[in-house]
């Protein structure tokens, strides 16, 4: 018996024991079970609030994705365009020459073949009349010009006065002349095509001539002294040029022109003769002109052919003319009391010309040339006869210039010549000053 109340003692005990446990693990597994359920809830609200951000990063991808492609669509678009207007200026545009290759010394050396299109003229300082490079089409070219000749000659015999270098009217005997002309023009150029062009020339002359001579069929020794100027509007000229030709290389240009001058300065036939006692029958008068011409009295026409060859680094130059003077019926010369002394009909002698020359380029700004100018004036005609006295006479000058670019647009171009023979200029001087539009 108290074995086996020992044993529900034992028993109570252990069940006792048993039950406080499964009441302490009860009271343990509530706050571990709320505590798991938190953690689940928190990290679905996380869940959840990622996936708001992941939708939110999603659009804003979407945005960025679309203006990409927005621009890049543009940015095709913009490069279509430039390549078709690159494509239509290349077509337009013509071909850029090539590269000219560098040789030992560091100039460039001409290869190959010229561009194609109608080539220009190289341009050189102009020491002659006629220029060798053409305006422009639709451009224009205004140059003022101011020129000085002085000649002295020591042994003219001449039979009257002079209307050109070879024209003699009059009975004089002339022992030592000095004579100084000025002349200022303004010569107009204009572009036509890139092959032809037009020009006009106003000039206005100023000239003093000094004479010592001695009176002829009076028996005297001594000389007198005479002065006569003058000073009025010159003979307009009018001309054309045309380049004749497309060079290719080693080939040089050609350059047609026909210059004609007028007369519209005072010509020689109307100005006073000094001939206050030797007239019609009398001896003793100067015979010379109280006041001087400006012009020669003469329409006359000139063909030319100018030739331009370049050869780096020069430009060699010239040309050949020919000028036909027209002849005048029922001259008369004026002289003092207003009589009028019977001439005739004059032909003053037609001038072959020829001239050649070389230009160097000293700089990109800078030029300087030299040549000479011939000049062969024929024996001139009074009613059909040569003048006895006439012969022909030969005109040659050396000539320099240098020419300075100013800007793009202005050029200042000076010329001096020298006379070679007795019956040209001493000197010449001329300063050009040629303004391009």
């Amino acid at each position: 018996m108290k074995s086996f109340s020992s044993h529900r003692s034992w028993g109570a005990v252990t069940g006792s024991v048993l039950v406080l446990s499964s009441a302490l693990a009860q009271a343990q597994g509530v706050p571990a079970r709320k505590s798991a359920a938190q953690r689940v809830e928190a990290l679905e609200q996380q869940v959840v609030e990622q996936g708001r951000q992941l939708d939110a990063m999603r659009e804003q991808l979407r945005e960025q994705t679309a203006r990409q492609q927005e621009l890049e669509r543009a940015l095709t678009q913009q490069a279509v365009r430039d390549a078709q207007a690159a494509t239509a200026a290349a077509a337009a545009a013509p071909p850029p020459p090539p590269a000219a290759p560098v040789g030992d010394a560091g100039r460039p050396v001409r290869v190959g073949a010229a561009p194609q299109g109608d080539p220009q003229p190289p341009v050189v300082a102009p020491i002659f009349d006629q220029p060798g490079i053409l305006t422009q089409p639709g451009h224009y070219v205004l140059e003022p010009s101011i020129q000085y000749g002085y000649s002295s000659s020591n042994r003219v015999a001449l039979v009257g006065y002079t209307v050109i270098p070879a024209l003699l009217i009059g009975l004089i005997d002339v022992r030592e002349v000095k004579r100084s002309t000025l002349t200022a023009a303004l010569t107009g150029r204009w572009g036509l095509t890139r092959r032809l062009e037009v020009e006009a020339k106003l000039p206005y002359v100023i000239r003093s001539d000094d004479s010592i001579s001695r009176e002829i069929f009076t028996g005297t020794a001594s000389e007198r002294a005479f002065n006569a100027s003058g000073n009025a509007i010159g003979d307009i000229e009018l001309a054309a040029r045309y380049q004749l030709n497309q060079p290719q290389a080693d080939e040089p240009f050609l350059i047609g022109s026909l210059r004609f001058k007028t007369r519209t300065g005072k010509d020689p036939f109307e100005v006073v003769t000094d001939c206050v006692t030797r007239c019609e029958g009398n001896t003793t008068g100067t015979g010379l002109p109280l006041d001087l011409p400006t012009g020669s009295g003469f329409y006359s026409l000139q063909p030319a052919i100018t030739w331009l060859f370049p050869s780096d680094p020069a430009v060699f130059f010239g040309g050949v003319s020919y000028t036909h003077n027209f002849g005048r019926s029922n001259l008369s010369r004026q002289v003092l009391n207003g009589q009028f002394e019977s001439i005739g009909s004059v032909k003053p002698g037609n001038v072959w010309g020829i001239n050649f020359g070389m230009g160097l380029a000293l700089n990109e700004r800078s030029s300087f040339s030299m040549g000479v100018d011939l000049n062969s004036v024929g024996r001139t005609k009074q009613n059909g006869v040569t003048v006895p006295s006439s012969v022909r006479t030969q005109l040659s000058s050396l000539l320099m210039g240098y020419s300075y670019r100013y800007s793009p647009k202005t050029t200042l171009n000076v010329t001096v010549g020298a006379g070679l023979t007795r019956d040209t200029p001493d000197l010449t001087l001329s300063v050009r000053l040629p303004m391009s539009f």
